[in-house]
């Protein structure tokens, strides 16, 4: 059993301006660290203080409109609005006070600045979504044409509370809760509105608590728990979603990690020590007969040597071969926790484990929506190999070309965001001494 994650959401409700009590109620418990790092992010605090103005804007337009015409008073003088906020963006070189102007003068100046800062906030999202689709929730088309700015006031007035929080998106307004509750719901639901479907799972489901304590428990009963990895029955991509998706904190307790790899994988596994703080032991098994594998012989020598000689008691053993029950079978004081792709696995192996009394769960439980920086680093990785030789290739095919090379499922989406972001902005740079090197943009 899976539950949606609620990173997505969290983030577009940052920045579209929710009270910071209403997310932290929402959000803190699914996305304990996200609100520091958003908090730290110039761009995001732009976009969200940009959307509050606006919000503050539609929700007082006459009072705003009234205090600056009879009153003398401009946006910093009155109480609705944060005077914090616009100090803050002021300090960013953005310029908000507008002298002789009206109410209708500031609603075009905040969709102007919001239309010219969003983009900053592309990062915040990773490719496999449509920045495009998400885009059109802040920017208002046509945003300088008086009817237009009129048709979205009313419109937002008038279905208040059919917006996420009350506060202003660009969309049009349906009774269907809060839009922004889980990831599964926001993307089904923004998907649709443009048209689209959103139909992979694995992107926004997490696995429920219970899966992740008996890992802990697992862990914490131990004296020595090594994590086993048959890297040619395994995905690294799954694997890092589900370290990613644990508590640092207890899965850093792993003694270590001993990847057991042949060279006919993904050159993922030769990156994943950098995203981790468990010592990793990286084991490339030669083959002696071309095309027969003995990864499988190595893993089992390697897991009796650690339980031999280095006194290990636990393993988690990563692979959905059937074969190793031979491995666990001859370990009876050994305890063993398995870990099984639901794809590669049998029903056979599963009862046989669920007989004995030794856990399992799958990799594709856990969440792979958050492991852009893996993707990305193993991405670069085989692009730089292309270099400098790269203007010989058509730049969309080569995108194509990385993502199978690498093993990582994607869309054809985010196999163009990725053309958009690290192979069409390849610039060609001469150095003083008129050397010329291609340089690829920092990720």
């Amino acid at each position: 059993m899976r539950v949606d994650t609620k990173n997505i959401v969290a983030t577009v409700a940052f920045l579209i301006g929710i009270r910071k009590s209403a997310w932290i109620s929402v959000y803190s418990d699914s996305c304990p660290e996200l609100l520091t790092e958003l908090e730290n992010d110039q761009s995001a605090v732009t976009i969200r203080y940009l959307c509050k103005l606006r919000t503050t804007l539609m929700q007082h337009f006459k009072p705003t409109d009234n205090g600056i015409k009879y009153d003398y008073k401009n946006i910093d003088r009155l109480p609705w609005y944060d005077t914090e906020n616009i100090k803050k963006l002021e300090s960013f070189g953005l310029k908000i006070i507008l002298p002789n102007k009206r109410a209708s003068d500031y609603s075009t100046h905040f969709n102007k600045l919001i239309c010219e800062n969003i983009n900053a906030c592309k990062d915040l999202f990773p490719d496999w979504i449509s920045w495009d689709y998400l885009r059109d929730l802040f920017v208002i088309p046509q945003y300088s044409k008086e009817q237009v700015q009129k048709f979205e006031f009313e419109k937002y007035m008038a279905n208040i509370d059919s917006y996420p929080f009350q506060v202003y998106i660009h969309w049009k307004p349906k009774d269907l809760g809060n839009l922004l509750y889980t990831d599964g719901k926001f993307l089904e639901i923004l998907y649709e509105m443009n048209g689209d479907y959103f139909g992979d799972k694995s992107k926004y489901k997490n696995a429920v608590s219970d899966v992740k304590n008996n890992i802990y428990d697992f862990i914490n009963s131990s004296v020595k728990t090594v994590l086993a990895v048959d890297c040619e029955n395994s995905d690294v991509y799954k694997l890092y979603g589900m370290l990613k998706n644990l508590n640092q904190a207890e899965i850093e307790k792993i003694h270590k990690i001993i990847l057991f790899d042949d060279n006919h994988t993904t050159n993922g596994w030769d990156y994943i020590e950098k995203f981790i703080n468990i010592p990793v032991q990286h084991i490339e098994v030669e083959r002696v007969v071309d095309h027969k594998s003995i990864v499988d012989i190595r893993v089992t020598a390697g897991i009796c040597r650690e339980y031999y000689t280095d006194n290990v008691s636990s393993f988690i053993l990563l692979s959905s071969d059937s074969d190793y029950w031979g491995l666990i079978s001859s370990l009876p004081n050994a305890e063993f926790l398995v870990v099984i792709e639901y794809g590669k696995c049998g029903q056979a192996i599963k009862e046989t484990l669920e007989n004995h009394n030794i856990y399992y769960c799958s990799l594709d439980d856990f969440c792979t929506g958050n492991i852009e920086e893996l993707k990305k680093a193993v991405l670069i990785g085989e692009l730089k190999k292309y270099l400098p030789e790269i203007v010989k290739y058509n730049g969309k095919e080569l995108a194509f070309t990385l993502f199978k090379q690498a093993r990582i499922e994607a869309s054809e989406n985010e196999i163009l965001n990725f053309y958009e972001k690290h192979i069409k902005t390849i610039r060609l740079n001469v150095d003083h001494d008129g050397n010329f090197s291609i340089v690829l943009k920092q990720y």
